[in-house]
């Protein structure tokens, strides 16, 4: 049995350990994606009949298909969960950069055309055995800034964006990033 003073040390740290494995905190990083959080915004969908049904939400309406790929009809003018995800991630990316550039004092570019995230969101794995997960190739395109500043920004943007925050440590993301 262990001694009394080997114990003490350990129990001492057992909140931090516990915690940390929790999600609630790690190397000084807070973690909002608890239930304590300030909600800044809700977003609500409703989907109906899986893969081949629809999504309704507050200012959204969809079908879904099932993708060719995985032996579906992949209806024309209708999405995917992968399209839908890899369309959030894009965009919530892009704010982030916009975000994490201003903060930084590097003027991002004005005009939609000149700043591009193209995702390509990948289902992997097996579908016979239920075992499947997702990846995401990310290519950045940036105008009028220099590859040192678009790392910069890039590199922050991994750090702030929610979604890069939700899939770290358990979704792939590869990014490319290329000067127009």
């Amino acid at each position: 049995m262990a001694s009394l003073r080997a114990v003490q040390p350990l129990a001492r740290r057992a909140p931090a350990l516990f915690a940390s494995r929790a999600g609630i905190q790690s190397a000084g990083r807070r973690f909002l994606n608890t239930d304590s959080a300030p909600v800044l915004y809700s977003a609500h969908a409703k989907v109906v009949g899986a893969r081949t049904g629809h999504v309704e939400g507050d200012d959204l309406k969809v079908g879904l298909t099932m993708s060719k790929a995985l032996g579906g009809t992949g209806d024309k003018g209708k999405t995917n969960p992968e399209e839908l995800f890899a369309a959030g991630y894009g965009a919530c990316f892009q704010s982030a950069m916009n975000a994490s550039a201003a903060s930084l004092g590097i003027r991002m570019p004005t005009t939609p055309e000149d700043s591009i995230v193209e995702n390509t969101v990948h289902l992997v794995g097996d579908m016979k055995n239920l075992d499947m997960g997702i990846r995401v190739d990310m290519k950045i395109k940036i105008r009028g800034l220099d590859k040192a500043d678009i790392d910069k920004v890039v590199e922050k943007a991994k750090e702030v964006c929610p979604y890069s925050r939700a899939t770290r440590g358990n979704v792939t993301t590869n990014i490319a990033v290329e000067q127009m």
